[in-house]
């Protein structure tokens, strides 16, 4: 017992030597990061305004800078100011020759800093930034990290409001291509390039999800600037989105073709119907010209047209002219109406001058019976008219017309002409709307494939 006693003292007793000692040695450590960063940025040893060198050490070359980035999230696409908003996280990687250090053995991989006024920093600016923002929630989200070669990495989280310039003569089936720009503001291509890192420099984090749009394809391209001043160096990020057509589909281009089906209602109601068929074209017409205003509301107002704007405008010609074909057809019944009681009139006119001169014939007929012979010669121009008469009583009715037939089938209580104009306008309103649609479809998404083809995202 007592020898097991005494193994186990001793065991204990290393483990605590063991530990200590690798405490120290992580003490030390740390003193040596400490002794380090104090070498190559101690006083009087790192000046931070003065420009690193260029490739191997050479200073009359410009000092290289590879950029990368990783997009985190797109919150909005504002189509009225033109403008969309991001973050991400951005990464700048260059070569300082004064920052190189001892990486003992290998066991110091890179010294980290979160404070980047203390080493060289590339002056780059986002030059289509509208607002811009750093994290600091719970620390700073900044780090620089000095690796023993005196490679200098600097990674930071911002989110920006950036310009985005539209074209929506294709709106709501549009694309739209958002660029994200980077350059130098002071120094010029004499003495600081911006490269894209090799491989992959943009990185979008795996299911982006946006409202509206769809990220379909992104594109990195330079930018290189000519002022008064000299060349700059510059950076930039072609973001391709698609609109969602399923949310127009739904909220604007499918109301908007009932409102169109349900003014025609009025073309299958009776013409003396005029508060319900005045009633339902005027409702229609308001509530498409509300529509409308709330499309418009949402768009800036550019000087061209759009494809919303065409349709918009085609289905309120078309509630509009339902209005007035029932106008037409009021006119025109009351029109017929007059005509038909004027024909009435003259029909009893005519009716009560025959009735009277029946009665004088009767009259004098019988006033002279007596002298009336019993047999009337060929010749009397009295029985000629009576010949004549009767040939006209006796003539077969005329065959109704073709057109006359048709009209028959949709028999009106007033007049055949007011109802012709509703009978042909459920046929052309129609069609004529169809044909549009035809038209409108074929124009716009072959123009939009176009458009692609001529961008070169295809």
């Amino acid at each position: 017992m007592g020898t097991g006693h005494y193994f186990w003292a001793i065991f204990y007793f290393t483990s605590l030597c063991s530990a200590s000692l690798a405490n120290n040695a992580k003490i030390n450590f740390r003193e040596k990061e400490k002794k380090v960063l104090d070498q190559i940025l101690g006083a009087g040893k790192y000046d931070a305004r003065i420009r690193p060198s260029g490739i191997n050490g050479t200073a009359n070359l410009p000092t290289l800078v590879q950029v990368n980035m990783f997009l985190r999230s797109i919150s909005k696409i504002d189509d009225y100011k033109m403008e969309y908003s991001v973050q991400l996280t951005f990464r700048e990687q260059w070569t300082d020759e004064r920052l190189k250090f001892d990486d003992i053995q290998g066991r110091l991989k890179y010294l980290t800093l979160t404070e980047a006024n203390r080493v060289w920093m590339p002056d780059l600016f986002f030059s289509n930034e509208k607002e811009g923002h750093f994290h600091n929630i719970i620390m700073p989200n900044v780090y620089i990290r000095i690796f023993p070669n005196g490679s200098v990495l600097y990674s930071i989280r911002i989110s920006l409001t950036l310009a985005c310039p539209m074209n929506l003569k294709l709106y709501p089936l549009d694309r739209q291509i958002c660029s994200l720009r980077m350059a130098s503001y002071g120094w010029t291509t004499n003495d600081l390039v911006f490269l894209w890192k090799e491989g992959d420099p943009v990185q979008v984090v795996k299911n982006l999800h946006l409202p509206r749009f769809t990220l379909e394809k992104f594109l990195t391209d330079y930018c290189n600037s000519k002022t008064n001043t000299g060349e700059y160096s510059c950076l930039k990020v072609d973001l391709l989105f698609k609109r969602e057509f399923s949310y127009y589909l739904i909220q604007i281009y499918i109301p908007c073709c009932m409102l169109v089906i349900v003014s025609w209602v009025s073309f299958w109601l009776d013409q003396g119907a005029v508060p319900a068929r005045v009633s339902l074209g005027v409702t229609t017409l308001l509530t498409m010209a509300t529509q409308t205003s709330g499309i418009n509301a949402s768009l800036p107002p550019v000087s061209y047209t759009k494809a919303i704007d065409v349709w918009t405008g085609v289905c309120l010609t078309f509630v509009f002219g339902a209005l007035l074909e029932f106008a037409l057809v009021n006119y025109a019944s009351r029109s017929d109406m007059h005509k038909e009681n004027m024909k009435k009139k003259r029909r009893d006119l005519e009716q009560a001058s025959l009735d009277a001169a029946s009665d004088l014939l009767d009259t004098d007929s019988n006033a002279t019976f007596a002298m009336k012979p019993l047999v009337r010669h060929p010749g009397d121009p009295l029985a000629l008219e009576k010949l004549r008469q009767c040939e006209v009583h006796m003539q077969p009715p005329k065959r109704p017309s073709c057109c006359k037939t048709w009209l028959s089938k949709f028999p009106t209580r007033q007049c055949s002409r007011s109802k012709r104009i509703d009978v042909i306008s459920r046929i052309t309103f129609p069609l004529v709307f169809a044909l549009f649609n035809l038209v409108y479809w074929s124009t716009y998404l072959f123009r939009e494939e176009e458009d692609e083809v001529v961008l070169g995202f295809v």
